[in-house]
């Protein structure tokens, strides 16, 4: 494709020839098509809608309506963006039902008022440069408008957006808004087994006397760790979701037990444990991976990098890498909290018995990574701080 720069430094394309939008319809609907992630399908939306109107920007404005808002978490060059309905162009095209295209922004009359509110607002925070404009609202399976995409400043030498890109841009609303509605559902779905796993995990913390920043603080050390050793964004946040459910098995640990404040007897300990086994058995038959994960840290989390640990005994590699990390994670917290049998520990006093610890409870590289990434975890430490006494289980 041929390009150059106009005046104000910005490359100068043509337009698509049909083989060349072709691919891009082709290879954009074969990747939206497969992806359920909904950040992803939205850079990806935003990406087609670029390409197929060879536009600077292109935006995918959602339609929030308990809150009346449009809101975007993917558009080129700005940050995550929310606003009302009743704002902007996109607003207009979205509660009118119909597509909008201008010129110029500064120099369009018809929607003057929705211009300086809107697009020439924004372009004085940013000291960014709008004059093509062409938004078009996208649709769900029912016919609901549910979002729109927003093209800004056209590319090619005239600078302006013509009819052909209203219909190729149509086009990729049409598409994607029914991929995206499977997408919003997976996410909605996601989103609440969260909160029902997060809310579970408070509820085994808090029948032993912990506080619900607990679950926090591990979820969000395993996510550091997990991040720090390698893992993926995506695992590292399935990691930072299952983790708060590590104790859940506690549920069935009798009261007398739980909330005992001197050393658990023998036989008292062994009940204790028993919370792995039952964790385990609660999540180990969903199909859902969040819940699959979930069911192997509960039931792995006490086991020990030289095999002391329970309930079965695994060493090393054998334990698998969400349990090593919230082993960690876990006694961290539990050592720098204050309990009804203990003060809290002091950092340095931790750090040594992880030193300690290191090869024989935990894993030597997390042990590793741990220090290395300390800052940001005493970060987490800070922000989620216990404002009451907690008085957690007769064990880490």
């Amino acid at each position: 494709m041929y390009e150059a720069q106009n005046r104000e430094g910005r490359r100068i394309k043509e337009d698509l020839e049909p083989q060349e939008m072709l691919r891009v319809i082709f290879d954009y609907a074969a990747k939206i098509c497969n992806e359920r992630k909904l950040d992803r399908l939205l850079t990806l939306m935003a990406d087609m809608g670029r390409e197929m109107v060879v536009s600077d920007r292109c935006t995918v404005w959602l339609l929030d309506r308990d809150k009346d808002e449009l809101y975007s978490t993917v558009a080129h060059g700005v940050p995550s963006l929310r606003m009302s309905v009743h704002s902007g162009l996109a607003g207009l095209a979205v509660r009118e039902g119909r597509p909008i295209f201008i010129d110029d922004a500064y120099a369009n009359e018809e929607f003057a008022d929705v211009l300086r509110s809107g697009a020439i607002a924004m372009d004085r925070k940013t000291g960014y440069r709008t004059k093509a404009l062409m938004v078009v609202p996208f649709r769900n399976n029912e016919g609901e408008i549910t979002g729109a995409f927003q093209a800004v400043n056209k590319l090619t030498k005239c600078g302006q957006f013509s009819q052909n890109d209203l219909e190729y841009l149509t086009l990729a609303a049409s598409y994607a808004g029914k991929s995206l509605e499977s997408a919003l559902l997976s996410h909605e779905i996601e989103e609440t087994q969260k909160e029902i796993i997060f809310t579970m995990g408070e509820i085994g913390e808090n029948r032993s006397k912990e506080t619900g920043n607990h679950v926090k603080r591990v979820a969000e050390y395993s996510y550091i760790l997990a991040r720090g050793l390698g893992m993926s964004e995506e695992e590292a946040e399935l990691l930072k979701t299952a983790s708060p459910m590590h104790d859940i098995g506690k549920v069935a640990v009798p009261d007398a037990i739980l909330k005992k404040p001197g050393k658990l007897t023998a036989d008292e300990f062994e009940i204790m444990k028993s919370h792995t086994t039952t964790g385990y058995s609660l999540l180990k038959n969903s199909k859902r991976r969040i819940l699959k994960a979930a069911a192997i840290v509960a039931h792995e989390h006490h086991e020990k990098w030289d095999g002391t640990g329970y309930p079965r005994g695994l060493r090393g590699e054998q334990i698998h890498i969400y349990g090593r990390i919230t082993a960690i994670a876990d006694v961290f917290d539990a050592l720098g909290s204050e309990r009804i049998y203990k003060k809290a520990w002091e950092l340095d006093r931790i750090l040594k018995l992880l030193e300690e610890e290191r090869g024989a409870h935990f894993d030597p590289q997390i042990v590793d990574v741990f220090m290395q990434l300390l800052p940001k975890l005493l970060e987490v430490r800070d922000r989620y701080t216990d404002g009451a006494l907690s008085a957690p289980a007769s064990e880490a």
